[in-house]
């Protein structure tokens, strides 16, 4: 049977169109406490790693090896998986670009560590003005006339996700954007995001992550205070049904508990063929 192409998701195509009236949505409240000690330790290690690196690890690895079906996007009435597992992480450069974009490769077999050096360096970069060319396209459609812009749109789109074609000198392709996108609006005091789904990214989620807070928690009977990050989910609702959610949040709660193992290479889930990536 056709793991990505099961009898929901080719009704569910049919019925939706592309995510104008699909989304749904899902919040999550996740106990940090032990995830932050472990950065705090990294830190005084000299080693700088944020929680937004560290989410990025864990929901990478949550897809890859405890819902694998939900890498994949449409094309053309047709759900496609997708060879490798990336993740598309905004920054902000400050300045008039504001935010910039920065695409995680294999995200779920490198280490938190690796992806914070990457994610800094290439943060760096953008501030210089050296952009990846997906990202320097970012106001591509402001150079063009008003009327023609929803036309110049889908075309491109039509040609990268529904033809399957790579623009090269424009840096675009079916996977510009990813797997999934990861959002920090935590740091701007904001506790939910209820997002959107760029139609011409080609994603089934975006998650959000809220403002880090010390709350009162109920463990064993007894109260106790946790460090609590709020997530926020917008789904593809072609894609991700309450099944893939639930199996998503466990793999996010599991990866939390573990710190540790999100800076080691995941060698034996890699092993077992719960996901590779592409060479």
């Amino acid at each position: 049977m056709d793991q990505f192409n099961t009898p929901w998701r080719v009704t569910a195509a049919a019925i939706y169109t592309t995510p104008t009236d699909s989304r749904v949505y899902g919040t999550l409240d996740i106990d940090v406490t032990d995830a932050k000690r472990f950065l705090d330790e990294k830190r005084g290690s000299g080693v700088k790693i944020t929680m937004t690196h560290l989410a990025t690890t864990v929901l990478a690895r949550a897809v890859a090896f405890d819902v694998p079906e939900m890498n994949c996007f449409i094309r053309r009435g047709r759900v496609v998986g997708r060879e490798r597992l990336d993740v598309m992480v905004p920054v902000s450069i400050g300045g008039d670009e504001g935010v910039s974009a920065i695409l995680i490769k294999d995200a779920h077999a490198r280490t938190v560590t690796s992806i914070a050096e990457e994610i800094r360096a290439r943060a760096e970069e953008n501030r210089s003005g050296t952009e990846s060319k997906t990202a320097q396209n970012k106001y591509l459609l402001n150079r063009v006339p008003w009327p023609l812009r929803r036309p110049v749109f889908r075309f491109l789109k039509w040609i990268t996700v529904d033809m399957g074609i790579k623009i090269k000198a424009l840096g675009l392709s079916a996977d510009s954007f990813g797997s999934f996108i990861v959002s920090d609006i935590g740091s701007f005091g904001l506790n939910t995001g209820m997002t959107s789904l760029m139609p011409a990214a080609k994603i089934p989620a975006v998650i959000v992550l809220g403002k880090i807070e010390e709350k009162p928690v109920v463990r064993n009977g007894q109260i106790e205070i946790r460090t609590i990050l709020p997530l926020t989910g917008t789904f593809d609702h072609r894609i991700v049904d309450g099944m893939q959610i639930g199996k998503l949040a466990r793999g996010i709660k599991r990866n939390f508990r573990k710190p540790e193992w999100l800076d080691e290479v995941p060698t034996e889930e890699i092993e077992k063929g719960l996901f590779s990536p592409r060479d």
